[in-house]
């Protein structure tokens, strides 16, 4: 598929999807189930990444889909969708981890997630490596990463999650990279 026929079916998914929201903006809850479907699992691992159990987290998904649905009537375009409801996910998930929770791994979304690339590359001493490195990353240094390097988030879509400006994104992920690449060393990390 090139470029230009992704982006045409990016946009008729995002025609789709702006629809399904302006009906449950009018009272529609029908069409929620669709947006529940189709974000359920990546607000889940999401979730657990930052959760890190699983009853916890499954309790976590159904008051995030809660929340945004109540408060659906304040998204507005030209704003992600996708976004707005990790913004909300975040906000839950910070709350729960102040009451309850110490600071969460990223190393073990990524063991998860990646596992069959792990296993492909075989490469223990790598991943290890990775383990030791985020050890050194704070909850927030470790929310970046994961927005910008796994999920792909533009800096414009991760100010919006954590509430600061892209720029701000931008050069908080550059620190981050360079602190990685400083804790490995010469070789660096390809973040």
């Amino acid at each position: 598929m090139n470029s230009i026929q992704r982006n045409s079916a990016d946009d008729r998914e995002q025609l789709h999807l702006d629809h399904m929201i302006q009906r449950i903006q009018q009272g529609e809850t029908e069409p929620y189930r669709v947006i529940v479907e189709k974000y359920q699992r990546q607000i889940y691992v999401y979730c657990y990444y930052l959760l890190k159990q699983t009853e916890m987290t499954q309790d976590a998904v159904q008051d995030i889909f809660i929340k945004a649905y109540e408060n659906i009537a304040s998204y507005t375009r030209p704003g992600s969708f996708s976004a707005w409801l990790y913004k909300i996910a975040y906000n839950h998930c910070m709350n729960l981890n102040k009451k309850k929770f110490r600071d969460v791994e990223l190393l073990q979304f990524f063991k998860n997630t990646y596992s069959a690339e792990l296993a492909y590359k075989k490469d223990t001493q790598s991943s290890d490596r990775l383990e030791k490195l985020m050890d050194h990353l704070s909850f927030d240094e470790k929310h970046i990463l994961l927005l910008r390097a796994v999920e792909d988030y533009s800096y414009d879509e991760i100010g919006q999650v954590m509430n600061i400006k892209a720029a701000t994104a931008r050069k908080k992920f550059e620190r981050i990279r360079k602190k990685l690449i400083k804790r490995n060393g010469e070789g660096g990390l390809r973040v």
